[in-house]
């Protein structure tokens, strides 16, 4: 049995909620070249645009995330 059979039967199996996580696997390894990179990243802002999260916007200090993470430094 060839590897890309072996990687079919492993995806068959898979539950329907892992399947996102392989296609956004595939589709970051099948990128050769710097044009077909660019498209995706194209595509992650365009969807982070389109994003109607009304939080999406919002950031916070290093010095906040560490405190809300419980680290110190």
């Amino acid at each position: 049995m060839s590897e890309r059979e072996q990687a079919k039967q492993i995806i068959d199996k898979l539950p329907d909620y892992k399947i996102g996580n392989i296609l956004l696997f595939l589709q970051g390894i099948a990128f050769d070249d710097e044009i077909e990179d660019d498209l995706y990243c194209e595509k992650l802002y365009q969807d982070y645009l389109n994003d109607p999260d009304p939080e999406k916007d919002e950031s916070i200090t290093l010095d906040e995330l560490l405190k809300r993470e419980g680290i110190e430094l």
